[in-house]
């Protein structure tokens, strides 16, 4: 059983981040998604590259968003697949760091997407 669970709070748009996450990543799927009476999502678990994320819309208006001082990092298997996952979230979103090499890395960069949800992407050097 995974212990650490990442848990993304929005504000209506919880179920539309989720449809275009589990659009993105291969291996990725909704696992549950539970309505409040307004239609807003409650609760939903679904899973990214194996790992379970779970999402609410926020019952309130907050003055708080996602900020990129957390993030979650994926390593992909490819160069292919780190340049479609960076083109892809950052589409309406912004570039924290461009596609370039590390002294750890082949591939590297950090996007933010259009849900402010800040991503860093990583293939390890061979």
């Amino acid at each position: 059983m995974q212990k650490v669970t990442p848990f993304l709070l929005f504000e209506g748009k919880a179920e539309e981040a989720i449809r275009f996450y589990t659009s993105t990543f291969k291996d990725s799927e909704v696992k549950t998604i539970l309505y409040q009476e307004n239609g807003m999502v409650l609760h939903a678990t679904f899973t990214i590259k194996g790992q379970t994320v779970m999402a609410i819309d926020s019952i309130i208006e907050h003055g708080f968003t996602f900020t990129p001082a957390l993030s979650l990092f994926i390593e992909c298997d490819s160069g292919e697949e780190l340049e479609e996952l960076h083109h892809k979230l950052a589409d309406n979103g912004k570039v924290l760091m461009p596609i370039a090499d590390t002294p750890i890395s082949e591939k590297f960069s950090w996007v933010e997407d259009r849900y402010g949800v800040s991503w860093q992407l990583n293939m390890m050097k061979k």
